[in-house]
């Protein structure tokens, strides 16, 4: 005879979200695997709750994880038909095996944009040949954004309360911005990337998305592990003394709905006692900043993308050549919305370790780094930058280029430093958010600053409306 559950219980919490999932997915279309033994791990979780055996304080909570992180129960795709058929890795992920330790219920996979979005110059974020097109819950014809696309919208049409992203250049901040939800970036190195398919090991970093503040950094204690607990610095009071910058030049100004949100958001740090120190601008970034934050990327790609799959086993590529050869083959469904012009690049261009790729490197680094983030919060003495993050999302287009006004990634994934996004309001019925910034390792102080603002804006105007999954925005 099975028990009936428990109410409160995990498992009580896990037969809710697969009723949910049934309900909504078809919709948003964010979850790609489902763990078929997630009620028996949510079982298993309330016998050691029921014995004094709580792991912490997210036992039993569920959680997604994206589909470019390797499971050992459960297949790793990085949205690819090319892996698809293969078995799952032989063993977890490091921050998976953190998951699981702190008693959390792996609930399944998420959607992503196919490769973490390094593919194409004109892919559709959202997209994969294994898991399709993921949706904004808020708008069914808007992008989810890219590339944790699925961890976004999973979170925000309530298929479950926490889920890991990562990020390179925007991929966990623009889904949350995108969906309504919070993200945080840490510092690249906070969270490990082993078992994580890569583009960059100088740029990705594995991160948490949730509804709130403080439950973010309640994932982000775990998934670091080092020792400092994130979600003590979600409490009230950490506003007052805090100095603010806003780099108007470049990262405003692109978009009203997103400038309208944040001039408002401004206004509640303010009367919560932050000081506001207007127009801290950061050296405009050229466009060869951007192409040498390409050569890096694609270079590391080359090689770290070989060095991931020499560990799967199974009939699958070993090399980035086999990739492009694997979609050729089966263009029909790898190839039939855009190209791969970006894997073709990597395989023409300057290799890791080389000459070209070094100073592409250094370049950045000091562009970002003491010339750009660190050399504004010094001579301002600030604890923080805060931007918009994005515009309204933009309606999915599978037949032409993706494009968006703006956004406000760029200086802190060169420099491989943490941003939080935080929502703000709807707009047009689509949500917007602010991003706030750091140096390298200031996460708990920009958690201090999100969660300050977080709890303003409920007070002021309540957190986001729930999304109502209507079919045109």
């Amino acid at each position: 005879m099975v028990s009936s559950p428990v109410p409160g219980s995990a498992r009580s919490a896990v037969e809710q979200l697969l009723d949910r999932i049934e309900a909504v997915e078809p919709l948003v279309n964010a979850v790609c695997t489902l763990h078929p033994g997630a009620l028996a791990q949510a079982e298993r979780l309330d016998r050691e709750a029921a014995a004094g055996g709580v792991r912490g304080p997210l036992h039993g909570r569920a959680v997604l994880v994206k589909d470019n992180i390797d499971t050992h129960d459960l297949t790793t795709t990085a949205g690819s038909l090319a892996l698809a058929d293969a078995p799952p890795p032989s063993r977890d992920a490091p921050l998976v095996q953190r998951l699981r330790d702190a008693g959390m219920v792996v609930l399944g996979k998420a959607n992503l944009s196919e490769w973490a979005n390094i593919r194409d110059e004109s892919s559709t974020s959202g997209w994969s040949a294994y898991g399709g097109l993921t949706r904004n819950p808020y708008g069914l014809n808007r992008s989810a954004g890219g590339s944790s696309s699925g961890s976004g919208a999973a979170v925000a049409a309530g298929l479950a309360p926490f889920a890991v992203g990562t990020e390179t250049d925007g991929s966990i901040s623009c889904p949350a911005a995108f969906n309504g939800c919070v993200g945080i970036k840490p510092t690249v190195g906070t969270v490990p990337t082993t078992g994580v398919v890569p583009i960059s090991r100088s740029q990705d970093s594995p991160g948490p998305m949730a509804m709130t503040v403080r439950d973010a950094a309640s994932l982000l204690t775990v998934l670091a592990a080092g020792g400092t607990d994130y979600a003590e610095h979600a409490v009230s009071g950490r506003l007052a003394g805090k100095r603010i910058g806003v780099p108007r030049t470049t990262y405003w100004g692109y978009s009203p709905h997103a400038d309208a949100a944040a001039e408002r958001a401004l206004t509640l740090l303010a009367a919560e006692g932050a000081t506001i120190v207007d127009n801290t601008d950061l050296p405009v970034l050229g466009d060869d900043v951007g192409e040498d934050e390409l050569l890096v990327l694609l270079a590391e790609f080359r090689s770290g993308v070989a060095d991931y799959l020499a560990t799967r086993g199974g009939d699958v590529p070993r090399t980035l050549r086999d990739i492009v050869d694997f979609n050729r083959a089966n263009a029909g469904t790898e190839l039939a919305h855009f190209g791969q012009s970006l894997f073709e690049k990597a395989l023409a261009g300057p290799g890791d370790g080389s000459a070209e790729h070094v100073a592409a490197r250094a370049r950045g680094l000091a562009a970002t780094r003491s010339g750009g983030i660190d050399q504004v919060l010094r001579e301002h003495a600030l604890d923080a930058l805060v931007t918009p993050s994005y515009p309204p999302a933009n309606p999915i287009d599978l037949v032409n280029a993706e494009w968006s006004a703006g956004a406000c990634t760029g200086p802190t994934a060169i420099a491989g430093y943490p941003l939080v996004t935080v929502p703000t309001e709807l707009a047009a019925g689509l949500p917007v958010a602010v991003s706030f910034w750091g140096t390298g390792g200031s996460e708990a102080a920009l958690i201090e600053i999100a969660h300050g603002y977080e709890s303003a804006r409920n007070r002021s105007s309540g957190p986001l409306a729930a999304p109502t999954f209507p079919t045109f925005v």
